[in-house]
């Protein structure tokens, strides 16, 4: 039973760090990044990765999602819908060529070079979510259009991964791309129709929080699909939100889930992040970490910033975007591990890699919720 004092170490570590950061008016999400470095191989080495920490982080990062879209509002989604996907796309877009030169000034090969274009071009949405969540900004335009070219972004890095991993084969590309249209499709049916009546009929069940089951069974569902078709599950997870919290039981779902996800997931979530962070990741490869670091920040800033403007957002809301674009966290984790099983990351850059992931998204909570409040 040793998982269960790894879960009261993390529970009681990221309380107390979640505290301290409200105390200093930083966002909460930091300390928890951080109390994952203190307490993992970097400094104590209390708490190492390992498939419990990877599973209840798993399972964190997807009630998170769907708390998002829960609490989201669909019509301005969709009316936000056309700067949402022109910030994902100039997000990723110079991330995407910035990444490839560095990769060729490091001495790594035309794959390799194009491949960390791949992983930095991801924007993590749910640590930008939890920023949001934390300032209560989640109906703003510009908050919307953070939340939906983050989504946007999701989507497009899996399906740069899935094209970079299958070869480039068109068969393979083509086929992906009909699941994935097809899982969308099966989204709007399911959110105009099929999950209302879901919600109604859970309320027939004679057992306490029969609401909450089918909330979740819907979110865990929907998330599989999502995989199953090669996509995001966190995708799933928001789209499931949304759909909820269309219907009448958007008030009980978000009262119930809320203790399940902060009580127990989302905490190991965030510390699992600060768990990938290693002295020697910095250390060996210093030069390259300062510059993937600095420029992981500014391509994005610029990147997502340029897009809003494009679309009439003032100079202070496309700075507010550009920001919130700016965390990688758990999608440039996932990519980057990915590469290095599949030899598209050599170990000896491996390490620089996650430690400039990590520091991007350290540093994006704070850029986001300074220019909040200006």
């Amino acid at each position: 039973m040793n998982f269960l004092g790894t879960l009261c170490l993390i529970l009681v570590a990221t309380t107390i760090a979640g505290h301290l950061s409200t105390k200093l008016n930083f966002p909460v999400v930091i300390g928890q990044l951080l109390v994952g470095v203190i307490i993992g191989p970097t400094f104590l080495n209390l708490i190492q990765a390992n498939d419990f920490i990877k599973l209840f982080s798993e399972i964190g990062v997807v009630i998170l999602m769907f708390m998002a879209g829960l609490e989201s509002d669909l019509h301005l989604l969709l009316r936000f819908i056309k700067p949402s996907i022109l910030v994902a796309s100039t997000g990723m877009l110079l991330p995407l060529v910035s990444f490839y030169f560095i990769g060729l000034l490091f001495n790594l090969d035309n794959k390799e070079s194009i491949f960390l274009g791949v992983i930095f071009a991801a924007t993590s949405v749910s640590i930008t979510v939890e920023v949001l969540k934390e300032m209560n900004q989640l109906t703003s335009q510009e908050d919307i259009t953070i939340l939906g070219a983050a989504v946007a972004d999701d989507i497009l890095s899996v399906i740069l991964l899935s094209v970079f991993t299958s070869g480039m084969a068109s068969s393979k590309i083509g086929s992906m791309l009909i699941l994935q249209i097809l899982f969308f499709i099966i989204l709007l049916v399911s959110i105009r129709w099929i999950i209302p009546k879901l919600m109604d009929l859970s309320a027939v069940f004679e057992i306490p929080v029969s609401e909450i089951i089918m909330a979740l069974i819907l979110c865990f569902g929907l998330s599989y699909v999502a995989d199953l078709m090669g996509l995001s599950a966190v995708i799933g997870s928001f789209f499931a939100g949304i759909a909820v919290g269309q219907t009448d039981y958007k008030k009980i779902i978000n009262k119930g889930i809320q203790p399940i996800g902060y009580g127990l997931f989302i905490p190991v979530f965030f510390i699992s992040i600060g768990l990938n962070v290693t002295f020697k990741g910095i250390i060996d490869d210093f030069l390259l970490f300062i510059i993937l670091t600095i420029v992981g920040i500014i391509s994005k800033t610029i990147g997502a910033g340029a897009g809003a403007k494009l679309f009439g957002f003032s100079n202070h809301s496309s700075l507010m975007i550009g920001f919130g674009m700016v965390s990688r966290g758990e999608m440039a984790l996932i990519i980057a591990q990915i590469g290095f099983q599949s030899h598209l990351l050599s170990i000896d850059r491996y390490s620089a890699v996650i430690s400039a992931i990590f520091v991007c998204t350290l540093i994006a909570p704070f850029l986001l919720k300074k220019t909040a409040r200006l």
